[in-house]
């Protein structure tokens, strides 16, 4: 298991520690039975932890104040970026949304560990939660296209919440692609918006994390 670089020192600040373990449980277990690929024990920290961790800096102001705010992770499999955001924002509560047993062990397992007293696991498809969970922020990273996503992802965002959809180079067509399903569904503001460009401009990361952004408008 490799240090972790610069960025991920600035990202987790205090909770390096903490960010450190899952790490180690990522890049043996994770890998061990199947949940991260092979190929991805050596970029555990680049491709994974920092490009989850940095949707932390989308996340609204305010959020998690007076009252705790809440962010569901959806098809969290094994925790990314659920896990990274529940530890770097430990004043929130996060529910992962994830339906397979095998990847819902290593969750508890990583929530055991990791002493995350904010995090509950929901054995569930996200589809079927809907009206059953409302969380302020709805997160996924890698689990459909974005046509899809949105429909079970606005189905567990509160009226005014917002959905932050980790994408690769395609999320611009996807986005355009989901035109009519957002325009339905009464989604707003939708764009996609990079993460992390101060560390990409320091040299400190490749390249910063794209995340389609959807705003939910509140209901008359």
């Amino acid at each position: 298991m490799s240090e972790p670089p610069a960025a991920a020192r600035e990202l987790f600040g205090a909770s390096l520690a903490r960010a450190e373990v899952y790490a180690r449980m990522l890049s043996g277990a994770g890998v061990e039975r199947g949940l991260i690929g092979p190929g991805e024990a050596g970029r555990i920290w680049d491709r994974h932890l920092i490009n989850s961790g940095l949707i932390v800096e989308l996340l609204p102001e305010g959020l998690g104040g007076s009252e705790p705010g809440s962010l569901a992770d959806i098809g969290s499999g094994a925790g990314l970026p659920g896990v990274v955001l529940a530890i770097l924002r430990p004043d929130l509560r996060v529910t992962l949304i994830e339906p397979m047993a095998r990847r819902t062990a290593f969750l508890a397992e990583c929530v055991s560990e990791l002493d995350l007293k904010n995090v509950e696991i929901c054995r569930a498809r996200a589809e079927d939660l809907a009206d059953q969970v409302l969380a302020d922020v709805v997160t996924s990273r890698a689990v459909a296209r974005l046509d899809r996503l949105v429909q079970w992802s606005v189905g567990v965002c509160r009226p005014g919440g917002l959905i932050l959809a980790i994408k690769g180079a395609s999320a611009a067509a996807e986005l355009e692609e989901a035109g009519p399903v957002l325009d339905r569904l009464g989604v707003t503001n939708a764009s996609v918006v990079m993460a992390g460009q101060e560390l990409a401009a320091r040299g400190l990361i490749d390249q910063p994390t794209t995340v389609v952004r959807l705003a939910i408008a509140t209901r008359e």
